[in-house]
């Protein structure tokens, strides 16, 4: 009976001294995980340094808003984030390597953030992930060439709806003409700034939600939920323009400024308010299977990116001077940084850029306000055409993207064709006053 006491006592140390050293394993495991996590985060901010200043220079508080939306609303989920997260940064990894855009390469950077947070927590969150991808460069920078359409559409609309009530005499792209006085429609009506804050001000109403029904929105739901913002802040800025036009307030003061924020308010953060009522979620985390996180995943996406930030890194910048100088005549013009050269004559003025430029975003930070913006056809090819002001001297440009020869207006379609080629582009932007 004694040796039976003692066998069983020896065997229970014996076995909770093996429970006690699997437990410590585990944890020595996760410090190791978490030691090495950290430790590649490091690496890829410190390499990639001047690439996330850059992207966190130009919307700090979104991203930063963004990430906490991730960390606050992320929740697990039956489908694979592994594999989806790592097919995006793939793709995104290659087309920064072959086309050398930091954009590109800033949001999978972001993304791989992301596959850390989800590979230690198996929490993810589509409502923040969504506000990432717009709060990024790469989003800014393909919307920065929509904006003109946009801007020139809205105003059109406004124009259509106000020519029976107010003595409209003619619109020219974004000015109307009342009383033989012109109003120019700002920048800030193009609705870049105030689409970004009414899409996160959803995200923001999406996840509160959640946490309070204690259950989660399905992607479905979400897509259409985003649709809706979408179409409130084409109304809003819609409304806006109309306001601005009636106050005759188009100059930025505190007034034109207030417009603005009780447009957006009445528009669309009130709608969301009510329609935030009407879409509730239904989704609980009981069905929810637990997927093991893949190591191998993080790290591949980890190699992807030193290796696509060690190319941009290494970059050749006079490659740009050197397509320059094989393809156009350099002996008139000089360089004005690195991306930009010029060729200044009596008759015009001509610019050769990096295809990353924007002649609209150029111009209009110079002090130029642009009065009309249209495609035409020169020598049966496609351009833009810009008729431009500045101090009471009007000016005309015209500016077209330009590979191996043949002339180009659309961005995506010579990014693409550069992607597949990899043969050099051109921004080409001629302006002359007009007499």
């Amino acid at each position: 009976m004694g040796n039976a006491h003692y066998k069983f006592v020896f065997y229970f140390i014996l076995f909770q001294k093996e429970k006690i050293s699997l437990l410590m394993n585990d944890l020595i495991s996760k410090k190791s995980k978490i030691f090495l996590a950290v430790l590649a985060i490091l690496i890829v901010f410190v390499s990639n340094s001047k690439i996330l200043l850059s992207g966190l220079n130009s919307d700090f508080f979104g991203i930063i808003i963004s990430f906490s939306l991730f960390v606050i609303g992320g929740r697990k989920s039956n489908f694979k984030i592994n594999y989806f997260l790592i097919i995006l940064i793939l793709l995104l990894e290659f087309v920064s390597y072959r086309l050398h855009t930091k954009s590109v390469h800033f949001l999978a950077v972001i993304l791989f953030l992301c596959l850390i947070f989800h590979f230690f927590t198996g929490k993810f969150s589509f409502i923040a992930f969504i506000c990432i991808v717009l709060f990024s460069t790469l989003f800014s920078t393909f919307f920065v060439h929509l904006t003109s359409e946009i801007k020139q559409s809205l105003c059109y609309v406004v124009y259509l709806t106000l020519k029976n009530f107010i003595p409209i005499q003619k619109i020219e792209g974004v000015n109307f003409y009342i009383n033989n006085a012109k109003i120019t429609i700002d920048t800030a009506c193009m609705g870049l700034s105030m689409f970004k804050t009414g899409l996160l001000s959803g995200a923001i109403l999406l996840t509160l939600e959640e946490r309070k029904q204690k259950q989660h929105y399905g992607i479905f739901q979400i897509l259409v939920f985003c649709i809706l913002i979408i179409f409130l802040n084409i109304i809003s800025n819609y409304f806006r323009i109309i306001t601005l036009i009636i106050f005759n307030c188009t100059q930025e003061n505190v007034l034109h400024h207030t417009i603005g924020l009780i447009c957006f308010a009445f528009y669309q953060i009130l709608p969301m308010l009510v329609i935030i009522q009407y879409i509730k979620p239904k989704l609980t985390n009981s069905a929810v299977q637990k997927i093991q996180p893949n190591a191998i995943i993080v790290l591949v996406s980890f190699l992807l990116i030193m290796i696509t930030g060690a190319k941009i890194k290494n970059e050749n910048r006079n490659d740009f001077l050197k397509e320059v100088q094989s393809n156009y005549n350099t002996k008139t013009g000089n360089w004005v940084n690195l991306e930009v050269f010029k060729i200044e004559t009596e008759e015009k003025l001509t610019y050769i850029k990096t295809p990353s430029h924007n002649p609209l975003v150029c111009w209009t930070g110079d002090g130029y306000k642009i009065i009309k913006t249209n495609k035409i056809l020169v020598n049966k090819e496609e351009i833009w055409f810009n008729k431009m002001e500045k101090n009471n001297i009007h000016y005309n440009s015209y500016w077209w993207y330009e590979c191996d020869g043949k002339k180009y207006t659309s961005f995506i379609k010579i990014m693409y064709l550069k992607l597949l080629y990899n043969k050099p582009i051109f921004l080409i932007n001629e302006t002359a006053k007009i007499n």
